[in-house]
């Protein structure tokens, strides 16, 4: 069975960062606080070139373990609990949340809009709508076990992502095309890891050049930006993911434990941060009448990482675990399979 990497929860702790910061200023953005315009775009811009792209990727390091282990059904069924759950969870709580808050927040929610998640993800919730699509679909593309064909579908979906730039796709079709090409990027990526572990300062230095030197060029030489999408942003994504994991293989070799504790916490936080950089945002802006970006940026950032880790320790103190996953009697893990519950 394929061990967990220490390195994998660095990566996600700087993914969850990026995410978390990225949605307070897009939030700052939005109540038309005074941010620099052209600041803005260019930060912005380089976080989503690779940030969620990068999520992909670490999800599909260990899909390949869990299918083999679990079968098809049984890794569906699991992700239903673990993704789909907290989906349906947390879009009804964040959406009457901000129902009841509109008053205060940038934009107005109604009832209909709540309730179109099963097919209208909210927010930031199309992650893990986008995330069990693309389980569902690799399930069955990587039905057959053996890794010497694992590049194959990576290529595949590189071309789809391609050519999904190139025509008007919504709905399955997009959430798929847009995001496999990573998910698959990681399954195939454990045929190199090793390499990577072993030179591990030498990719994160070749790589953050790379990083710089790509990220320079796709935004001040060609004048590009994450939305512009096709291979340049294919290419300007991979080169990014791998140098996030090269650093966080570097990283983990430090063994900071905070950093460990982040990268391990992504999930809860990724539910929650958005009512926790937002209410931050209020209570600054509203009530405080302040409007230094950078206090908000610091303050909604460490607020979006920290609130969600207090929640977290409460549903471990007061077994409020059905805010993250099914009780046992609704769990379709549990149902399907009872001996293995």
């Amino acid at each position: 069975m394929q061990q967990r990497d220490d390195w994998v929860d660095c990566a996600k702790a700087i993914g969850i960062v990026l995410v978390v910061y990225g949605h307070v200023a897009r939030g700052l953005d939005s109540a038309r606080l005074p941010i620099d315009e052209g600041w803005f775009e260019l930060v912005d811009s380089i976080i989503y070139s690779f940030h969620m792209p990068l999520f992909f990727f670490l999800a599909g390091l260990f899909f390949h373990d869990s299918l083999t282990r679990r079968g098809r059904l049984g890794l569906i069924v699991n992700k239903v609990d673990t993704i789909v759950y907290p989906y349906i969870v947390w879009s009804l709580l964040q959406g009457f949340c901000e129902m009841a808050l509109s008053s205060y927040t940038n934009g107005h929610v109604t009832v209909g809009e709540v309730l179109s998640f099963p097919w209208q993800p909210r927010a930031q919730f199309w992650f893990l709508y986008a995330l069990f699509q693309v389980f569902v679909v690799c399930s069955l593309v990587y039905a057959w076990k053996e890794k010497r064909y694992f590049l194959a579908p990576a290529v595949l979906f590189a071309a789809l992502y391609v050519f999904r730039f190139d025509h008007s796709l919504s709905g399955f079709l997009f959430f798929v095309l847009n995001n496999a090409v990573f998910f698959s990027l990681g399954v195939w990526f454990n045929e190199i890891k090793k390499s990577f572990e072993a030179r591990r300062t030498e990719s994160a230095l070749i790589f953050g050049g790379l990083f710089l030197a790509g990220q320079y060029l796709f935004h001040f030489t060609f004048g590009l930006n994450y939305k512009s999408g096709g291979m340049p942003l294919l290419g300007l994504a991979t080169i990014s993911i791998l140098f996030i994991a090269s650093l966080s293989m570097c990283l983990a070799r430090l063994r900071f434990n905070w950093l460990l504790f982040l990268g391990a916490s992504s999930m809860t936080i990724y539910l929650v941060h958005i009512l926790a950089g937002s209410g931050t945002r209020v209570v600054l802006h509203k009530i405080m009448g302040m409007d230094s970006v950078a206090i908000h940026l610091a303050l909604g950032t460490l607020v979006g990482l920290g609130a969600p880790l207090l929640l977290q320790f409460a549903i471990k103190r007061y077994n409020l675990y059905f805010l993250l996953t099914p009780p046992k009697p609704i769990s379709l893990s549990s149902l399907t399979y009872p001996r293995s519950a």
